[in-house]
């Protein structure tokens, strides 16, 4: 039988405790949903009414000029998501 060869490593206590908690942290599934209310903007855009969680998502980039694609779209995402990506211009008041 060959002989395995072990060597034990010590970490210092904060890392070891922030391992641990890392691990715990990825193993927890954790499912959220965002529901805009009444009068809710992003960049002077009305959003209203809207709701987003892990099957339809939301990613909103605020341009200072003209985007070149303005408006928003609908992409789909390999695990079966769809995002809706929004380029929008920046209203001042």
């Amino acid at each position: 039988m060959a002989s395995v060869m072990t060597k034990e490593v010590k970490l210092p206590g904060t890392v070891a405790v922030t391992l641990m908690l890392t691990a715990c942290l990825l193993s927890t599934p954790v499912t959220a949903e965002v529901r805009f209310g009444k009068n809710v903007r992003i960049g002077g855009h009305d959003v209203s009414g809207q709701t987003f969680n892990s099957q339809r998502r939301g990613e909103f980039y605020i341009h200072n000029g003209k985007p070149k694609t303005p408006g928003c779209t609908w992409r789909a995402n390999r695990d079966g998501s769809r995002t809706k990506v929004c380029h929008l211009q920046l209203k001042h008041r």
